[in-house]
């Protein structure tokens, strides 16, 4: 299966001549189809709970680009919304959930995470292999356990994770048996994602970057760690990526440390630092910033070239640094792949 697919050659470890790309949030607002599908669902939570819409918003960005990995479209937030925090989105203004405060509000969660309820996302995996091309993986993906714990007691995204940074100042103990849970509660979820289809997986850590050194290892590294240890037992053979954003100069402790087969890196890092201090046995994903898209061009070419130039001779996979943003143009994108794949 492997040697079908691109992507999957890189994870296990070669460095290919044409480089595989996907996007972090490839399906999404930027396309016109992705407008046109999500006015049939009631809410975002509604449109990653129904299986066809999910699906087939997985692949519209496949169509039509044709990237060598699709990743299941959901949200990190289903999983507090399967341990029975209330969670919605608001439009215009991002998650809102009910905070966690103390710890009756951690007492009142279900202690596992309840698969039924997340079963239309592994439907959703199910339909999405069943139409994506040969040649193209399929991501699954979860939340690493400190940037989901730090919207359930946030109760909302914030600029820098402050709510919750005190919060296990204030609380070890209540903190680390919500991240306890989480741990739990993703490996099992990332295991079921695996189970129906997925052929690699994503851990997303958005705000590794906002923890001080020590709550860093404890918060975000350890939890990472454990994850990818038992997903090693369950499923030896799927490949793992963390993508730990705003890591900075603790990102090669995090790699050696976490056992991760692939590292995603954000914008800010050099891509020749990285190779030069990353562990080789460790895949590089990243890092083209979301605005050099945008702008399009010769910034964007120069960009292209000079991720290219660092991570030349070294399994590599070309993503973003972020999120694709709501406004790039799809020229852009069409002329971001023209640039990686010249001889198509």
């Amino acid at each position: 299966m492997a040697a079908n697919k691109p992507l999957l050659r890189v994870l296990n470890g070669e460095a290919l001549s044409t480089t595989p790309v996907w996007l972090m949030r490839q399906a999404g607002r930027y396309l016109t189809e992705y407008k046109q599908t999500r006015l049939k669902a009631r809410s975002f939570l509604d449109l990653c709970y129904n299986p066809k819409l999910a699906a087939e918003v997985t692949l519209q960005p496949i169509r039509r680009f044709h990237f060598d990995a699709a990743i299941i479209f959901s949200d990190i937030l289903v999983v507090p919304d399967a341990f029975g925090q209330k969670v919605d989105f608001e439009s215009g203004e991002g998650p809102r959930l009910q905070p966690i405060i103390g710890a009756d509000d951690l007492k009142a969660l279900r202690e596992t995470i309840d698969l039924d309820h997340l079963s239309p996302v592994f439907e959703a995996i199910q339909l999405v292999k069943q139409a994506l091309p040969a040649k193209t993986a399929l991501i699954g993906f979860c939340g690493a356990p400190w940037t989901v714990a730090s919207y359930m007691i946030a109760g909302r995204g914030t600029p820098d994770q402050a709510p919750a940074r005190l919060f296990a100042y204030r609380n070890p103990d209540i903190f680390a048996a919500l991240i306890e849970r989480l741990i739990e509660g993703s490996v099992v979820y990332l295991s079921r994602q695996i189970e129906a289809g997925a052929d690699c997986i994503q851990i997303f850590d958005s705000w590794a970057g906002a923890l001080a050194p020590a709550e860093f290892e404890r918060w975000a590294l350890d939890p990472v760690r454990r994850i990818i240890a038992a997903l090693r037992i369950r499923h030896p053979r799927t490949k793992i990526i963390a993508f730990p954003r705003g890591a900075g100069l603790a990102l090669a402790g995090y790699a050696a440390q976490t056992g991760t087969d692939a590292l995603g890196l954000d914008t800010s890092v050099d891509p020749a630092s990285a190779a030069a201090v990353i562990p080789s046995n460790v895949v590089l994903q990243g890092n083209l910033d979301p605005l050099a898209l945008i702008a399009g061009g010769e910034p964007l070419g120069e960009a292209v070239a000079k991720i290219q130039a660092g991570f030349r001779g070294r399994p590599h996979i070309f993503n973003l640094g972020h999120g694709i943003l709501p406004e790039t143009p799809l020229d852009n994108v069409e002329a971001l792949l023209a640039l990686l794949r010249p001889e198509a």
